[in-house]
């Protein structure tokens, strides 16, 4: 709660208003995204999808584990794990030796998908944590199992390059040398798939971003009112950055009671509040300047618009 004061008042604050997209996932936003990686509209997903089951052998064989060495398989932002489920049921089909660590900062998502996996797969062994991706990671002893990291979905589209960079930085230092990171990331595509990805006419993507303000009421005390705000997403394809904003739809005052904050927003003020980043292979080498990654191979769907690379920590 107290991160979640300090972030808002910050953000709410700040000259060109913003909220961090970590706070979209509470129990009631967590269930808003599941509906939006089914939407027609929302091909990321399926994308991504498409690898997991057309070319799970290939995967396999590019992140070059061996049977006779166990691993942990660990997923950064597991979700619902709806992908990596096709990659557990090969590896455990093939026999080979590992246990399964989902990491999530939501702990209902978590709940989830523990019980699903479990009624799935009654012989995996899974250790689910919640918490900071490099915080967990560090809490795990050196060189005893190789990491096979799952970090899907473009969930690092969801910083901006500086963020992207300090991340990757930091993740392979967490790593250690021969550990390997499987890392899905959306491709730069023309702007009429894009947008409306991020702008489904069922209007799921805009409760979720809308959420925010829903669960601020709810736990700062506040009172937005919602039906006075609007959903508003861009993208450019030029510099390959979708974005999300939270717009006023006129002058109007809001008080969040627990931050003793009155603030005032103009009409069409906006409120940043995700950007989803689209990649291409010289986007992402310049990502990876001055991390421990190597990158070994990519792997993409077959209308090019999604890739996973396979990153070798060196």
């Amino acid at each position: 709660m107290q991160s979640l004061k300090k972030d808002i008042l910050k953000g709410l604050t700040a000259k060109k208003k913003y909220i961090p997209s970590k706070y979209m996932y509470d129990e009631v936003g967590d269930d808003l995204f599941i509906q939006i990686m089914h939407l027609p509209e929302y091909y990321v997903t399926r994308s991504e999808l498409e690898i997991f089951n057309n070319k799970t052998g290939e995967l396999i064989d590019a992140l070059g584990i061996q049977k006779t060495r166990r691993f942990d398989l660990i997923e950064l932002g597991a979700g619902d794990g709806l992908k990596t489920k096709i990659l557990i049921k090969e590896l455990m089909v093939k026999g080979f030796n590992f246990e399964y660590i989902p990491v999530d900062i939501s702990k209902n998502a978590l709940n989830k998908l523990v019980k699903v996996f479990e009624d799935e797969f009654k012989a995996l062994t899974i250790k689910p944590k919640c918490g900071d991706f490099i915080e967990v990671l560090n809490t795990f002893p050196e060189h005893v199992s190789q990491k096979i990291v799952l970090f899907l979905g473009s969930t690092l589209g969801n910083m901006d390059d500086e963020q992207a960079n300090l991340f990757m930085k930091e993740l392979s230092q967490s790593l250690n040398k021969n550990d390997v990171l499987l890392l899905g990331v959306d491709l730069i595509k023309d702007k009429s798939i894009v947008l409306p990805a991020y702008n489904d006419k069922e209007g799921v993507t805009a409760k979720f971003n809308l959420n925010l303000l829903r669960r601020i009421n709810e736990e700062l005390n506040a009172n937005f009112q919602l039906h006075q705000f609007k959903h508003h997403p861009e993208y450019s394809e030029k510099d390959g950055k979708a974005k999300s904003y939270i717009v006023s739809l006129k002058d109007q005052r809001v008080r969040i009671e627990d931050l003793n904050l009155t603030i005032d927003f103009k009409k069409n003020e906006r409120i940043f509040t995700e950007i989803s980043r689209k990649y291409n292979d010289v986007i992402l080498e310049n990502i990876l300047h001055g991390t421990r990654f190597s990158i070994k191979s990519k792997i993409c769907d077959s209308k090019n618009y999604f890739a996973d690379y396979v990153l070798e920590r060196i």
